[in-house]
């Protein structure tokens, strides 16, 4: 018979029972300990943090975009404004489904391919809570039909906004620039929260050079929200600062003239104010409507306007670099002058060619026939080549980078543009660097009627004649004649003198100045066309320039042959000049490619400025203007 083996122990289930209650019940209570610990963690010592949490729940902080400035000219008239337009902006957090929410859209406001395109971008530079826009300048029938529909749309709505717009369209393109959408790159490089509210940027010219004038500073608002997020009411706000208007110193009129001078043809032409260096014109044809940038250009259409033959987009003005031709004349004449190297009795006998002494090579006149016997006076007004070939032999070619380089050529003018280039004065050692090649006294020779090597932009030649006008006081060109921060005192900008030019004897200078003269009124002057279109009420001193594109060995009949080549072969044509001689109020350079007008162009630019009424001081007029 078996022994009975218990089933149970009741006294070692209760003592382990017991045992496991305590082991848990010490669990419990180290777990309510680590969640007190918790809790006092996150309401004492984390209070602030989810306090703020718990009120972006109910608050938004909105930033607010500022006015941008407005341009103005001299005389007051607007240049860049902002008008008022209605845009379509998605804010994506918000949207449950982007993709779809844009198809239905496309069904209610016309997208094009550009505002897609667009949006896209933007969408990947800005973030999520961002108001993007989707498209700008609705029309009335858009608003309308999407003010039907935006139950459908959260996170989708019409925003007013102001928007840049440019009035005289192409006239002041390439003066003002224009403003467009902040790309990558410039999101890295600008102020992200005063830029927050915003979403174009100056691009080029004025808009750009002055984007931290003309922006402002961002403002704020606490908006409360419901429990859907609407907006229900502004609890406090901190208004944006609106940025500074902008007065130029160009003149509407003026450049309207200019314009219409050079219409048709390629070229450039600067007006400067001898006495303060003020841009009076600055003008590049052909021009483009900065207004397609603003709304966003297609790459299709930018395209079109980058590779047009007639190069639209490029600023001829700032960046054309172009022979200084025989406008280099006059300021070589000074130096001779000053260094004693010609006096007023010199003379050279111009057969039609000069030919250096051991070579066979011949260098022939602007004249076919040759001039005969000239002296200084008649080789500026004629433009006698062979004369200056002489001179340029007698000075060499360091005194002749000396002069240039006093009067600014081979350096950027400082103007407050940034797309400025600065020309060349061609030396030994920039040759050797360049080319690979020494200097020969063959470059020398063509340097001294400015072709070979050297190089200026328009903008160089007007200041560089600006400053044969004042006798040698050089300013540095500029546009900003003011800016005023609205509610505030119009602010003037001040002239920037520059290192003058010092002759031996200021004679020179009325020598040099009076041939300049002769180029308009002797019979056999280079502009003697001046006065075709009659008398003129002005004292003008004045240099033309032919400016090669292709090489003539022959230069008989030449006259005629420019009208029968093709015209991307024919020469450029430069015109300089200052008026009155007596007490100059304008220095003027023009520059016509493949065109022969830049005398006609001169005629119409100085009548029109020389004609106006001038007894009001233009900052004046600006304070009256500022103060209505």
């Amino acid at each position: 018979m078996h022994k009975r083996i218990p089933i149970k122990n009741h006294h070692k289930e209760v003592k382990l029972i017991a045992e496991r209650s305590m082991q848990g019940l010490i669990i419990i209570c180290c777990l309510i300990f680590l969640l007190l610990i918790r809790l006092a963690y996150l309401q004492i010592y984390k209070e602030d943090v989810y306090t703020t949490l718990s009120q972006q729940n109910w608050l938004d902080l909105v930033p607010i975009e500022p006015t941008r400035g407005l341009i103005y000219d001299r005389n007051g008239i607007l240049l860049a404004e902002n008008i008022p337009v209605f845009s379509l902006d998605i804010i994506p957090v918000k949207v449950g489904d982007l993709t779809k929410t844009l198809a239905e859209l496309q069904k209610i406001v016309e997208l094009t391919d550009s505002d897609l395109s667009q949006f896209k971008k933007q969408l990947k530079q800005h973030r999520r809570f961002d108001e993007i826009p989707l498209k700008l300048r609705l029309t009335e029938q858009e608003v309308a039909r999407f003010t039907e529909n935006q139950h459908r749309f959260p996170g989708v709505a019409i925003k007013a906004r102001l928007m840049r717009h440019y009035p005289y369209g192409n006239k002041f393109s390439h003066v003002l620039g224009y403003v467009g959408r902040i790309n990558a790159q410039e999101l890295t490089e600008i102020d992200a929260t005063n830029y927050s509210a915003s979403h174009y940027i100056g691009k080029l010219g004025i808009e750009k050079y002055y984007e931290d004038e003309l922006h402002g500073q961002v403002g704020y608002e606490e908006v409360e929200n419901d429990a859907s997020g609407k907006s229900v009411r502004i609890l406090k706000e901190i208004k944006s600062l609106p940025g500074k208007n902008i007065y130029l110193t160009l003149d509407s009129g003026l450049q309207f003239a200019a314009e219409k001078a050079l219409d048709g043809h390629r070229g450039a032409i600067v007006a400067i104010q001898p006495e303060t260096g003020q841009v009076l014109a600055m003008v590049s044809t052909p021009t483009y409507d900065p207004n397609v940038f603003v709304l966003g250009i297609s790459q299709k259409d930018y395209k079109q306007l980058q590779h047009a033959e007639n190069r639209p987009l490029f600023n001829r003005a700032l960046r054309g670099l172009y022979p200084l031709a025989s406008t280099i004349k006059p300021y070589l004449a000074l130096q001779a002058l000053n260094l004693g190297v010609v006096d007023l009795s010199y003379t050279v006998s111009d057969p039609g060619w000069f030919q250096l002494r051991n070579y066979s090579r011949r260098y022939h006149d602007s004249s076919p026939n040759g001039h005969g016997i000239v002296n200084l006076n008649s080789a500026i007004a004629f433009s006698c080549d062979v004369y200056f070939y002489e001179v340029a032999l007698k000075l060499g070619i360091k005194r002749m980078d000396d002069i240039l380089t006093q009067f600014g050529f081979g350096a950027v003018t400082g103007i407050d543009l940034e797309e400025e280039l600065g020309g060349l004065v061609a030396s030994p050692e920039w040759k050797k660097k360049a080319k690979g090649v020494r200097w020969y006294e063959g470059d020398t020779v063509i340097s001294g009627i400015g072709q070979g090597f050297m190089q200026a932009t328009p903008l160089q030649l007007a200041q560089a004649v600006a400053t044969l006008a004042n006798r040698g006081q050089r300013f540095m060109p500029y546009l900003l004649l003011g800016d005023q921060t609205p509610g505030k005192e119009y602010v003037p900008q001040q002239p920037i003198p520059l290192d003058t030019v010092t002759l031996r004897d200021p004679a020179y200078w009325d020598i040099v100045i009076d041939a300049m003269q002769d180029v308009v009124l002797h019979p056999r002057g280079t502009a003697r066309r001046y006065r075709a279109t009659g008398p003129i009420s002005y004292t003008l001193a004045a240099k033309t320039g032919t400016a090669q594109v292709v090489s003539r060995r022959n230069p008989d009949e030449e006259d005629n042959k420019q009208d029968t080549m093709p015209e991307k072969w024919r020469d450029h044509h430069l015109f300089i000049a200052f008026a009155p001689v007596e007490k100059p109020k304008i220095a003027i350079a023009i520059i016509t490619e493949n065109s022969n007008v830049a005398i006609e162009a001169a005629r119409v630019v100085l009548d029109h400025y020389l004609g106006k009424k001038q007894n009001v001081k233009h900052t004046e007029v600006q304070a009256e203007k500022t103060s209505a």
